[in-house]
């Protein structure tokens, strides 16, 4: 019988569980600090016992939505200070925020807040380390680990060995290779035993301790047939499916039709990321149309007394990996400017494929003022809202742009385009290099996460406010 992983949040259990008690204890120690010994003040007491409680449920929250615990025992010391930091971080601005509007903010003591937030990075940090270095340790001494033999042809069974001995969190144990293509039996390899043969292996593993086959570089017909052997001896057999590298970081095995597969991409979302990410999407977007309207009557008047024609620029622009749609922003150029942009291509100021031009001509007058703070592109609720594109990811191209696109630069295109990204809130009229855009869209999806998009959300409140970055 084989043990499944255990999946999601549920893996690491055990760190919930510490953070919460650190938090727990970080926040009396906090009221101790400030308040001293608050049991002589029963209703005091009572109202901290009800902000312990919201504490507790707000780490869940966090934990659940944020995924918090994702790649824990691999993250070195620095990275883990940076996600208690911002961990700690978030607790304490929801804590913030929950103390304002529910109106106690003169019940609760703000050193107390602030105590919690300053004591919890550090018990939270510490905590977190120590119990990396109990775990690896029982991993290492007191585990008692499966044993596994590698099935593999001679080209593969130095790197597939040397592979397993430098996984630290590996839960087997490779006590024998066994080379098929050629009689190798009583050598080392990377100071592992060769065991046996293809002639012999069966009878190896009759005879012997073996609990797992993993098998690395046979064809599929051979693979099968000798799968089909093992599993009558009751052995867990695993087969390589490919080879991970630095270019496909993210897997999972699934059906595709009759076929088991292997499934990689640049960034793979569970279901529940999709859905919290459609449900911002939706909720933004009806905040954003609700702003449009009230932008349309302030500025469709001026618009249309500054530059007579349509209030709305409508332009196909490109989406998810390809997908045309009809993308809507406020007029901010006088009507014609899509055929004048010919005459200025010799004052781009891009280098690539992207048009950005400082001063440029074709905008009338409110039209500066609106593309400052980004009024003109609130029509683009419209889009978010119908699904064509999402409140954060990668900005669309037009058709002229995407018809000259190299073959990595499709890349930027691997999600669904969004308002904002990271290229609007890292200065993009600052950045005049079209790979630099590329690279900054790859880095997004490679690395996104729900909490991504929450703190590109917020930098982008304050570049439209500021009207920072902007052309």
């Amino acid at each position: 019988m084989y043990k499944k992983e255990k999946k999601s949040w549920v893996k690491h259990l055990d760190f919930l569980i510490l953070d919460i008690i650190c938090l727990e204890v970080a926040f009396y120690a906090s009221c101790f600090i400030r308040l001293g010994n608050i049991r002589r003040l029963p209703m005091l007491l009572d109202y901290y016992n009800r902000l312990a409680v919201v504490v507790l449920l707000v780490d869940i929250c966090i934990v659940f939505f944020f995924e918090a615990y994702t790649g824990i025992l691999r993250r070195n010391k620095v990275q883990e200070l940076k996600v208690v930091l911002m961990h700690c971080s978030m607790v304490f601005a929801a804590i913030t925020v929950y103390v304002w509007a529910t109106k106690q903010s003169e019940v609760y003591s703000r050193q107390v807040i602030f105590g919690l937030w300053g004591i919890s990075i550090v018990v939270e940090y510490f905590s977190r380390c120590l119990w990396k270095i109990y775990i690896r340790q029982r991993m290492i001494r007191g585990k008692k680990f499966s044993q596994l033999i590698v099935v593999t042809e001679k080209r593969y069974a130095q790197e597939c060995v040397a592979d397993f001995q430098h996984d630290r969190y590996k839960e087997f144990e490779v006590v024998g290779v066994v080379i098929v293509d050629e009689n190798r039996i009583g050598d080392e390899i990377c100071g592992v035993p060769v065991v046996a043969s293809a002639d012999t292996f069966l009878e190896y593993v009759r005879l012997n301790v073996v609990d797992e086959i993993f098998i690395n570089g046979n064809t599929r017909e051979s693979s099968e047939a000798l799968a089909d052997e093992l599993l009558e001896l009751g052995i867990t057999v695993h087969f390589n499916l490919v080879r991970e590298s630095r270019l496909m970081p993210n897997k999972l095995v699934e059906h595709c039709g009759k076929y088991m597969v292997l499934t990689t991409s640049m960034k793979i979302a569970t279901t529940r990321q999709v859905f919290v990410k459609r449900c911002m999407d939706i909720f933004g977007s009806l905040v954003g149309l609700l702003l449009t309207g009230i932008a349309f009557v302030i500025f469709a008047p001026i618009i249309k007394i500054q530059s007579p024609g349509p209030i709305f620029y409508e332009q196909t622009r490109i989406g998810r990996n390809g997908r045309r749609f009809k993308f809507y922003k406020f007029r901010t150029m006088v009507v014609g400017a899509d055929q004048m942009k010919q005459e200025l291509m010799e004052q781009n100021e891009m280098d690539g494929l992207m048009f950005k031009m400082e001063h440029d001509p074709r905008i009338f007058g409110i039209g500066s003022f609106m593309r400052k703070f980004s009024i003109d592109e609130l029509p683009q609720f419209w889009n978010v809202l119908k699904g064509d594109m999402s409140l954060v990811g990668t900005r669309p191209p037009t058709e002229e742009e995407f018809e000259q696109y190299e073959l990595h630069h499709k890349a930027r295109l691997g999600i669904r385009p969004g308002l904002t990204g990271m290229w609007q809130v890292s200065g993009r009229s600052d950045i005049k290099n079209f790979e630099e855009v590329v690279a900054l869209d790859t880095q997004y999806i490679s690395n996104w996460s729900l909490g991504v998009d929450v703190r590109i959300l917020f930098r982008t409140i304050v570049v439209v406010l500021t009207g920072k970055g902007s052309s």
